[in-house]
Order: C-alpha cells, then structure tokens, then sequence
C-alpha cells in the first residue's frame, strides 16, 4: 500500500489506524510514526477531526517517552522528525493493551457500579485483546497465556514496567497540577542475534491514552472531552501541553485552526539513550512470581 502525506510522497503504509498511521522507515529495524488529527470514541462509532490534535499528541508523547527512557524504561522512540512524524523502532507489537488505573473512571465505573472519582486502594493493571472484532475483551493472565499471546516472563516485565510508569507519570503529571486518573500501554518485541527477546515501550502516551484531570477543579483534559460531548477538545489537550512546558504560553491552535508556523518552529525531541542503552532479555531468568 502506498500513501502521501505532506511533501513526502508515496511512502510505504505498514499500518494505517484510526489514530496514527506506520510508514515504513529510513533505515532497517525503524518505522516512522504519523499522528493523524482524527479522533474516535466507542470503538470508532463516533468520529471526527480535530485540527492540530495530532501534533499535540506528537509532542507529549515524545516528551514522555524520553523522561521514561531516562528512569530505565526501554522505548521504541528515537526522536521527533517534524510536527507529526516520530522516527521510533520497528517492534512486534503484543495484542494486549495495559489499563493502570489510579482511580475509578470509565469501563471501571460502569462495570461494578462504583462512584467516578473513587480512589483505588492500589493501582489496578488490567489486560484487554487487542481484538476489535471481538470488542477488545477483558483478560486474566492465565487467559493470556493460554491464548498464546505472551508467555510468564513477558506478562512479569509487562506489568513490573507499567507499575513504574504509573509512578512517574503520577508524579510528572502532579508536578504541573493534574492527576492521573488511568491510562493506556502498549508494549512490543524485538529479538536479538541468539533469539533473546526484548520488551519495548510501545505506541504513544498522550491525552487520547491517558485520563488526566485538573487537581484544583477536577475539569477532564483528555478524550472523554470527546466521548462525552463535553466541548473545549484541543483546548484541554493544547493545556497539558502548556503545563509541561512543550509549547509557548500563546499556544499553536486559534479559534480552531493551527499555527503552521509556530507549530513547524517548535525543536526536535530526540531519545539520545534510547540508540546507546544496552536492553535486557527478558528469557534469561525465570520469573519470580509462581506461575502454574
């Protein structure tokens, strides 16, 4: 399949989602990662495009991505290439999603009757297939294993990383006045020369993964702006944006419309570990928790 975006013609479409599309990369083991302006809700039934949305989320998960890379969490981001585009590490994505929830929201809400704002006694890390014919269903890890979708030691790594990610985002996010109520992971795999695999951080962390709310006025600065037709979209997320420091106080979206300008000046964010640091297999010691 072959596709143009921008002043790059007809480059090669490894994947084309609702949200981002994969082209593949300049160099082997590498894809580029497009980040579209559209946005969904209720597993696509509701649509629409959002200006400036795209590159927004660009630039908070590069972000993200490179503070996590810098606490020892392995990424797929290299660098930022332009106001949409990230060069990011070609990864055999697991069809799981992670949900680390901090507080009750969402599917948690309607699922056991509890109150929205409900404060977890610990977080909560659920499994979902990334299966959307199958309305992406809830799993145990046994369930996971049984599928064949990841073996012991990959589930331990998987969750052991989303348990520290939860407490840097927590942290970030509380240092510029919002909390973290839940959020969204994907990992994938990449093999070395002797078949060890290694376990990546992959796909994005932005408002459309994460539930952020304001701490002071509980205001919600993510995709239920969208899902729940609460208005202010790309205000909320062009906010979170502001807070961690990633563009100008004046912003890049006017009245609806993007700054083409402003938004192409804003400098690159590049991974300098994420080339240098040296993985860990993850199938060289068994993991410690007492499979069955």
């Amino acid at each position: 399949m072959l596709f143009s975006i921008g002043n790059n013609p007809r480059r090669k479409v490894i994947y084309d989602g609702k949200a981002k599309t994969i082209f593949e990369g300049p160099e082997p083991g590498t894809v580029i990662q497009y980040f579209k302006d559209d946005t969904s809700a209720g597993n696509g039934e509701k649509r629409d495009v959002i200006a400036g949305k795209g590159v927004l989320n660009n630039r908070i998960s590069a972000h993200i991505m490179t503070k996590l890379e810098g606490m020892g969490i392995p990424t797929h981001f290299l660098k930022s290439l332009n106001m949409r585009e990230q060069l990011v590490r070609q990864v055999e994505i697991i069809p799981l999603e992670l949900i680390v929830r901090n507080v009750a929201a969402g599917s948690l809400v309607k699922r056991f009757g509890m109150k929205e704002g409900t404060v977890l006694n610990y977080p909560l890390v659920e499994f979902y297939y990334k299966k959307e014919d199958l309305g992406n269903p809830m799993l145990s890890e046994n369930h996971i294993m049984n599928l064949g979708i990841a073996d012991p030691y990959e589930i331990e790594e998987m969750v052991t990383q989303a348990w520290r990610i939860n407490d840097y985002l927590s942290g970030l996010f509380a240092g510029v006045g919002i909390r973290l109520i839940d959020f969204k992971l994907e990992f994938g795999r990449i093999y070395g020369e002797y078949d060890e695999v290694y376990i990546l951080l992959a796909d994005e962390i932005s408002p459309d993964s994460c539930r952020l709310w304001d701490e002071k006025t509980g205001e919600k600065m993510d995709r239920d702006r969208f899902r729940e037709n609460l208005g202010g979209f790309i205000e909320a997320y062009q906010d979170v944006a502001k807070r961690l420091g990633l563009i100008p106080d004046s912003g890049i979206i006017q009245g609806g419309n993007i700054d083409e300008q402003i938004a192409s000046s804003l400098s690159e964010i590049e991974n300098e570990l994420a080339r240098e640091r040296k993985l860990r297999s993850i199938n060289k010691a068994p993991p410690s928790k007492p499979w069955k």
